[in-house]
């Protein structure tokens, strides 16, 4: 698999935040029906967002997605439990949204990008209230919302991630840049 002209992308993310960043194939790229379940059994957001499941592809459809692109880009951010941590993903993921432009900018006409966890674009998601997203042109679902099995994917790559047992502890979150 070629890499090299992907090798900016990643030190780019890097530059902003990444932990790590590795230009993988999306075939390596776990999907599972169960992932969906834990959102909707197990997340008061569930249902509450244009970019959370029921709004989002399932496992089925994002292994199809995925089956269509030949390399992909997944980002390590580790999020240590310190003040100001909310803002400063927010700024990564933006800017992994920007990445996204840039990339399509640059050629590849395919670029997509998941993020982490739930949107956090806007205070009350316009869904509640039976309205399009405001933020359309940034939000995107997460790798969970679309049934993909974020710590296998991560432990294929040799990435590390662990469930968390208290609140106090740093956070290994997962995006993935869908490139051609």
């Amino acid at each position: 698999m070629k890499t090299a002209d992907l090798r900016a992308y990643v030190d780019a993310a890097r530059g902003f935040g990444a932990t790590d960043a590795k230009v993988i194939h999306p075939e390596t790229v776990v999907t599972a029906p169960w992932v969906r379940w834990k959102c909707r059994f197990g997340c008061p957001g569930f249902g509450g967002s244009h970019c959370c499941p029921p709004d989002t592809p399932d496992d089925t459809e994002t292994r199809r997605l995925l089956d269509s692109y030949q390399r992909a880009i997944l980002f390590h951010r580790e999020a240590p439990r310190e003040p100001g941590r909310g803002e400063r993903c927010q700024e990564y993921f933006a800017k992994l949204v920007e990445l996204e432009g840039t990339v399509f900018k640059n050629g590849y006409y395919k670029a997509l990008v998941m993020l982490a966890g739930p949107c956090r674009w806007c205070a009350e998601c316009a869904k509640t209230q039976g309205n399009p997203c405001n933020f359309g042109a940034k939000a995107r679902p997460s790798m969970e919302s679309c049934g993909i099995d974020v710590f296998q994917t991560a432990r294929n790559h040799g990435l590390f991630i662990e469930t968390l047992r208290e609140k106090t502890e740093t956070q290994n979150l997962y995006s993935l840049l869908l490139v051609d």
